[in-house]
């Protein structure tokens, strides 16, 4: 079995869920020459999210933007930690239910996706700035 890892940046997005899946895996750790494995994708950030979700429809993504936005709403007067802007809580609070890493196995040289699935980078503040991704392999070679 073998480790690889590297660090991805990802450009600044605004805020929303965004397909991430090539921006990760392209200059990420190789993985055409696995039998199988696991990757494993951390976010380094506590202000945005990774999850796994619709590859294909874009609405599915606005949708989850407008659900989060509801359902944990900015300006709470409960909320004590303001001093970064009404949307940081709001987005430590996101990151929390969605969390920043993800597990993948590894099939013949590439993540077993199903059919309609891809990596999100769900960003939770309105400029959260470039994000970075540790992007880890083990698995057996062919």
């Amino acid at each position: 079995m073998e480790w690889r890892q590297t660090t991805v940046r990802l450009a600044p997005k605004p805020r929303g869920f965004h397909l991430v899946t090539d921006q990760i895996l392209e200059p990420g750790p190789r993985l055409d020459d696995l039998r199988m494995g696991l990757l494993h994708v951390f976010l380094q950030h506590t202000s945005a999210s990774l999850t796994i979700n619709e590859n294909a429809a874009p609405a599915v993504r606005g949708d989850m933007e407008r659900h989060f936005d509801e359902m944990v709403p900015e300006d709470q007067p409960y909320y004590e930690h303001t001093v970064e802007g009404p949307d940081d809580m709001p987005a430590h609070i996101k990151a929390s239910m969605l969390d920043t890493s993800l597990s993948i196995p590894i099939q013949n040289g590439q993540p077993a996706f199903g059919t309609w699935q891809g990596i999100y980078l769900n960003e939770h503040r309105n400029n959260g700035g470039a994000r970075s991704v540790v992007v880890t392999i083990r698995g057996e070679t062919v």
